[in-house]
């Protein structure tokens, strides 16, 4: 185990989460056009949010657009930053693609191979999606028995934050399927060896955002400026919102 070295860990998470994470929403933004993102949202919601302005709808429909995908993005980089540290600390390594499905980190600590599964937060799949996930967990542990010896395999689906107050998902059936959830503090600390690392990556995070978005915001007000515009030309009768207009523009024959 090697001890972190937090400016390396800071200048990782402006290059590599927070630079990235800019520039894909900036490139969502400048990309976004009412003609092409309107067809793409539910009119109906808008209405029963009771939406009366050409400002309130050009802001709900390109908020909608923007954070439909911001939560897969960020969790992706996020993803990246635990693989990071945990190769620091542990000489972790991202599970190889297409060998290992569901399976994104595996590394060695305390003796024990840990194959780790990553999300986002603790409500991240259904039923089938869980099982899946099990299934995977039991063929990896099988793929890497004989390299692993007589050390213990432990699977992970580790959260990034949240908690689970009942961590050990124990399968009665099949010990296989067994499984560890792990989230929040407990699972920066699982793969980092610090437990208030969950704290510590706040402050990176908020100093390289605070550069970052000021340019985002200019960009964003002038972009809900022009889909105010289209909206005022495309949908307006009597100034007023015509709805007629909005619902056949969506979904008329």
């Amino acid at each position: 185990m090697k001890k972190l070295n937090y400016k390396k860990l800071n200048t990782f998470i402006a290059a590599d989460v927070i630079k990235p994470f800019y520039e894909m929403r900036l490139e969502r933004l400048e990309s976004a056009k009412l003609s092409y993102i309107s067809k793409r949202k539910n009119p109906y919601l808008f209405k029963a949010k009771n939406v009366e302005t050409a400002g309130d709808l050009a802001k709900g429909i390109l908020d909608a657009f923007l954070s439909s995908q911001e939560e897969t993005i960020f969790g992706d980089l996020m993803e990246r930053l635990a693989i990071h540290v945990c190769h620091e600390v542990f000489g972790g390594k991202k599970a190889e693609e297409g060998k290992y499905k569901s399976v994104d980190l595996i590394f060695e600590r305390d003796k024990k191979i840990y194959v780790v599964g990553i999300k986002s937060g603790p409500n991240w799949g259904n039923s089938d999606q869980v099982n899946a996930l099990k299934r995977n967990f039991k063929i990896a542990k099988g793929m890497l028995r004989e390299k692993a010896g007589k050390k213990k395999i432990v699977s992970v689906n580790g959260c990034m934050y949240g908690r689970d107050n009942k961590p050990h998902k124990v399968s009665k059936k099949d010990s296989g399927l067994s499984y560890y959830k792990i989230c929040g503090q407990l699972f920066w600390e699982l793969v980092s060896g610090d437990d208030q690392l969950y704290k510590k990556i706040i402050q990176p995070l908020s100093k390289e955002a605070k550069k970052k978005d000021e340019i985002f915001k200019d960009l964003y007000s002038k972009k809900i400026n022009e889909m105010t515009k289209d909206i005022v030309n495309r949908f307006y009768a009597d100034d007023d919102l015509d709805w007629d207009k909005i619902i056949e523009y969506v979904s008329r024959k």
